[in-house]
């Protein structure tokens, strides 16, 4: 049944708010090695493989962030560091897919440390001796006669420089758990302007809403994920300058973090929220098999010996090496651009994420960046980026945005349009044959869903206000006075035959 013409003609009501069916995470795209690890944890631990998934790009990005660019055209550039949120409930092995997944970094952190000891022991060997011989220096320089003075000072001051010039460097750490914006400040100059928090829990929103500084404190995580310049000044304390920052999140967190975190002042308003790639994949607790299929060994030493070996290389890197686009590849961006841009209009279907949006075509820039590295981890940053390779990172975007409208919109839930949806159910269900009353209707709903008469208000108003509803004219009031009539109500013609 569709509105009519007339006097009495309903426009098309506004939707409430769909529930979507949110899409797999589409093992496919990524490389064997990747593939293969990601489906083998996800049977093993009877976990989404969305967990897994996006743990893989998290780690990839780990490797390489910092250490690659990608361009796409002209002066646009980008790092190929992400952030990963998957939002899982409690008892869904989260601490075992992030064992799985992560191992091979830490282990290639342990082997960067370790063969860093004699390079930091020679520098604070040699910055104890210029120190100490600079000292005796001053000291020769202050005592000395005004004809030796000036050539004593001299060599002080040189040798003070000579010390000062001595770096001893920090040992490495690609992975952290939490950390503030001070300590992760001070872990991005030590590490080359780049680290990794990654973590089965969402400790990192605490302490960005102000855990320890009392308000919120996000400037750094920012700038990380955009590669922005950081200069920190602080009272009795070298200042810190790092060029390009590089910060890669990949975190699992509980469902309710995402309402936590959507009330952080100035979360969404700076772009914090935009930045995160989200994933909230449907648990599989309560069915899971109890006798899943191990990981086969060749599947695991594959995956550790490839992300290892891709870690490494790049861990000394300097300068950032630029990865370009195929003229193929190019045009297949351009596509996906033109489509994110018609998207965006106020009547758009992003138009409800708009912010989050906005970022997402640099967004798979970066996934086709790391889809490119992983696909070609021994020389990767020597070929350009394949056509394949930004489709591949395409179908991840648009996987991502389903699941971004799907946060957003639980973000913006509110206890009112909860009620609505329960209440237009209920109607579509039970389609009044004529206008009714508020007190009938309140007859009729269940009364676990709305309690008492003022229960009903809110969602009578949201469904009027979408067009759902109509509140009819009271009818003139008795001159003996007396009660007020219930409020009468039409119904929109399309309740009891939704739109297909």
């Amino acid at each position: 049944m569709e509105p009519t013409a007339g006097p009495d003609a309903w426009d098309i009501p506004v939707p409430l708010g769909e529930s979507r069916t949110l899409p797999a995470f589409p093992v496919d795209v990524l490389p064997p090695w990747v593939s293969d690890m990601v489906a083998a944890v996800a049977e093993e631990t009877q976990t989404p493989a969305d967990l897994a998934g996006c743990l893989a790009l998290a780690a990839l990005a780990t490797a390489a962030g910092g250490r690659v660019m990608v361009r796409i055209r002209g002066r646009w550039h980008e790092p190929v560091n992400i952030y990963t949120a998957v939002a899982l409930p409690p008892g869904n092995r989260k601490s075992a897919v992030f064992d799985l997944m992560t191992k091979p970094l830490l282990a290639v952190e342990k082997l960067l440390k370790d063969a860093s000891v004699a390079k930091r022991t020679e520098a604070e060997t040699t910055l104890k001796l210029l120190k100490a011989t600079a000292e005796k220096a001053a000291a020769r320089a202050a005592g000395a006669e005004q004809d030796k003075r000036e050539e004593l000072t001299r060599e002080a001051v040189l040798l003070a420089q000579q010390a000062e010039s001595v770096t001893v460097p920090a040992e490495t750490q690609l992975i952290a758990d939490n950390a503030t914006q001070e300590s992760l400040a001070t872990m991005l100059a030590e590490q080359g302007g780049r680290v990794a928090i990654m973590s089965p829990e969402g400790g990192i929103f605490d302490i960005i809403a102000g855990l320890y500084s009392g308000s919120p404190n996000m400037e750094i995580f920012l700038k990380g994920h955009a590669g922005d310049m950081v200069r920190v000044n602080r009272q009795g304390r070298p200042s810190q300058h790092i060029e390009r920052p590089a910060v890669t999140m990949g975190l699992a967190i509980q469902p309710e973090v995402l309402d936590a975190i959507a009330r952080v002042r100035g979360a969404d308003g700076r772009g914090l929220l935009a930045r995160y790639l989200y994933a909230v994949p449907k648990s599989l607790v309560g069915s899971r098999r109890l006798d899943p299929e191990p990981i086969p060994d060749d599947v695991a030493d594959t995956y550790a010996a490839r992300l290892s070996a891709l870690t490494a290389t790049l861990a000394d890197w300097t300068e950032a090496a630029v990865l370009t686009l195929t003229p193929e590849a190019d045009a297949v961006m351009m596509a996906y651009q033109k489509v994110t841009e018609s998207r965006l209009s106020k009547d758009g279907s992003l138009a409800p994420i708009v912010k989050w949006a906005s970022k997402r075509d640099g967004a798979v820039a970066r996934l086709a960046a790391l889809l490119h590295l992983a696909t070609h981890p021994e020389d990767g940053w020597t070929r350009p980026v394949e056509a394949a390779t930004v489709a591949a990172a395409t179908r991840l975007g648009d996987y991502f945005t389903v699941h971004a409208l799907h946060v957003f919109d639980a973000m913006g839930a509110d206890p009112a349009r909860d009620a609505a949806r329960v209440l237009l159910g209920h109607l579509h269900l039970y389609p009044p044959t004529g206008t009714f009353t508020k007190r009938e209707l309140m007859r009729a709903v269940p009364r676990s869903d709305f309690r008492t008469m003022a229960d009903l208000d809110p969602a009578l108003a949201l469904l009027e206000e979408h067009g759902w509803l109509r509140q009819q004219a009271p009818p003139p009031r008795s001159a003996k006075g007396g009660r007020p009539p219930s409020p009468r109500y039409q119904a929109h013609p399309r309740i009891g035959h939704p739109a297909p």
